[in-house]
């Protein structure tokens, strides 16, 4: 009796154990997705250059493909286009293109699945110093270890309209990424959070709303540190988004120390 009762009371604490596990999974919101986070020790943390890896770099425009914007997108940005520094993009949502981790039909041969995407860069390719990504209805920034940054969304705003003047830019045009490690994992936290800056929210992951402006500053320790304006034309069927950009400044790549 003493063994079925020991059997028993194991099974109940099993059995208590996965419903609360599954409880918590209940408890988050729809779009909630695990986030990364910092190596626990920093010297996991360094990775090559991008000099030392490949990777192609797109045009700012894709014509073709399931990752081109419609010929009808690219009319009527056509004048903005002409502007360096901007670009025309599609994202797909993660969920349902990101073959890797959704086991979902591999209709993008990239990693990621064309969810992604490096300003920097100018690749839809995961794990190239990426600053934007689309899931669930959910746009964030930060994705690799060390990596992290911030969105705000400004409203219903021309892009045009939208330089370092802009009052709305001050707070994140003027950010400085800190060096230490303790700092840069506080940092990360906040962001993960949100902190209310002016008015303005400023957070790692915010809903996706079509037809507003985002401001984002994504910052890859010893790749790249960027600030871009964009904005979300539109969603298609396939859950897809088309969205324009423009590169406002390009910073110095911070670099992590190990204090």
């Amino acid at each position: 009796m003493k063994i079925l009762s020991n059997a028993s009371a194991g099974i109940l604490t099993i059995f208590l154990l996965t419903a609360t596990a599954f409880a918590q999974q209940a408890s988050n919101p729809p779009g909630d997705v695990v986030p990364h986070t910092f190596p626990d020790n920093i010297n996991d943390y360094w990775r090559p250059n991008n000099e030392s890896r490949s990777f192609r770099r797109e045009d700012r425009v894709i014509k073709k493909g399931l990752l081109a914007p419609s010929a009808q997108d690219r009319l009527t940005y056509e004048s903005f286009l002409r502007e360096r520094k901007t670009g025309l993009i599609r994202l797909m949502p993660r969920e349902s293109y990101d073959w890797e981790t959704y086991h979902a039909k591999k209709r993008v041969p990239i990693r990621g699945g064309g969810a992604y995407y490096s300003f920097a860069n100018l690749t839809h390719a995961y794990g190239y110093g990426n600053d934007l990504a689309l899931e669930r209805n959910f746009l964030s920034v930060g994705f690799t270890v060390g990596d992290y940054g911030m969105l705000t969304n400004i409203g219903n705003r021309s892009l045009e309209d939208v330089t370092l003047n802009d009052p709305a830019t001050r707070f994140i045009s003027q950010y400085a990424a800190p060096r230490p490690e303790r700092a840069a994992r506080s940092e990360y936290r906040r962001f993960q959070s949100g902190v209310t800056i002016d008015g303005a929210l400023y957070r790692s992951r915010l809903p996706l709303e079509i037809g507003a402006t985002y401001l984002l500053r994504s910052i890859v320790y010893r790749e790249s540190d960027v600030l871009v304006a964009f904005r979300t034309v539109r969603k298609d069927p396939d859950g897809s988004v088309i969205i324009a950009w423009k590169l406002l400044k390009s910073y110095p790549a911070p670099e992590l120390s190990r204090k």
